[in-house]
């Protein structure tokens, strides 16, 4: 039988969200339904409300999600009922062409449940990033669950489905910062302060923290952040110079997704260091460099998508590192919301008030 819950509709661009009933279909070949438990308000979420994705509304948002499987369709067996799971959006398909190479954090045709959940007078609704959590229950692809330690409150566990794992993937994997490295991370939102704190993990001996708000500085000391640098009042690039004995930094992390930032994390770096952007960018942006600089400068310059994680590898692992008392993730979590005080979240993180509100079912 269907499940019938309540869930968070963007109905079209710019329009306040509303909570109506959202009907569940039973998983078919390969699917789960779970039971969301927690969600954390993610600034993706609030750029397919606004249309800054796609314009296929209505949406059902939520994706930032921890729970416990409630059923499984035909053929599932890498997940059964009853399993405590962290939902992601990287459901690897392993045949395609970077799944063959080895790479499956750079799987190309990630997987999400073929059927749809629908509003109740039978309108399909797009899932955000293909998981749609902001309800009660979900239906997902099994492979889009992952199996972790129960002991994990899931208001926490769940921010590691995008923009905790997005920052502390750019540092572990992408930027590859090992002990001793300098590390500077523009933009001190929850991205980025997840960055910091996988810089420190890694045994960074230097992590700058660059933003315009002296708040977000602050926060960013409680990630790792060694020094802090405002650059409303500061030029970032040449702060990070005098920082690390006039080179530049070893790895730069962009969080913010502009031009600007992305120039200032160029030259903030050293020769040969390391930029990685992990902060997205508009359609209409666009970037221009001296192609000179690009050669002379050597290095990377690297993208990071989810963090490059492969959530079945990296979940677990980032977990049991939080319950050691090794990971900060308890300090993403700035308070939790009950699913109608979606739309108020979304205020608070424009205004910059929150690094994550967590929806609580």
């Amino acid at each position: 039988m269907p499940y019938e819950v309540r869930g968070v509709i963007a109905r079209g661009k710019g329009e306040a969200v509303s909570l109506e009933t959202v009907v569940v279909p039973d998983p078919g070949p390969g699917e789960a339904v779970v039971n969301v438990q927690a969600c954390g308000v993610c600034h993706t979420d609030l750029h397919y409300r606004e249309g800054g994705i796609t314009d296929e509304f209505p949406f059902l948002l939520g994706h930032e999600a921890a729970g416990v499987v409630e059923a499984v369709g035909p053929g599932v067996t890498s997940v059964e009922p009853g399993d405590y799971v962290i939902l992601n959006w990287r459901a690897v398909c392993g045949e395609c062409r970077a799944c063959l190479r080895g790479r499956p954090w750079y799987c190309f045709n990630t997987h999400n449940a073929a059927q749809k959940m629908t509003l109740a007078d039978g309108t399909e609704l797009s899932a955000a990033l293909g998981i749609g959590a902001f309800v009660e229950k979900t239906l997902v692809a099994a492979g889009q669950c992952t199996k972790v330690d129960r002991r994990a409150e899931p208001a926490v566990a769940g921010l590691l489905g995008c923009g905790v794992m997005a920052g502390l993937g750019a540092a572990l994997n992408t930027g590859n910062v090992t002990r001793g490295d300098s590390v500077a991370v523009i933009g001190c939102g929850g991205v980025g302060n997840a960055a910091l704190l996988g810089a420190s993990l890694a045994g960074a001996a230097k992590i700058i923290a660059i933003d315009v708000d002296d708040r977000k500085l602050e926060w960013a000391r409680d990630f790792g952040a060694t020094h802090t640098i405002n650059s409303r009042t500061s030029d970032p690039v040449e702060a990070v110079r005098e920082l690390t004995g006039g080179h530049g930094a070893d790895v730069v992390i962009e969080a913010v997704g502009r031009p600007e930032t992305y120039k200032q994390a160029f030259y903030a770096r050293d020769l040969a260091g390391t930029v990685v952007l992990v902060g997205v960018p508009t359609p209409e942006m666009t970037l221009e460099l001296p192609l000179l600089d690009v050669f002379g400068r050597g290095g990377s310059l690297k993208s990071s998508w989810y963090g490059d994680c492969l959530p079945t590898r990296d979940f677990p692992m980032l977990i049991d590192l939080y319950l050691q008392g090794r990971l900060n993730l308890d300090g993403f979590v700035s308070e939790r919301i009950g699913l109608g005080d979606v739309e108020d979240a979304f205020a608070k993180m424009h205004r910059g008030d929150v690094l994550r509100s967590v929806v609580v079912l």
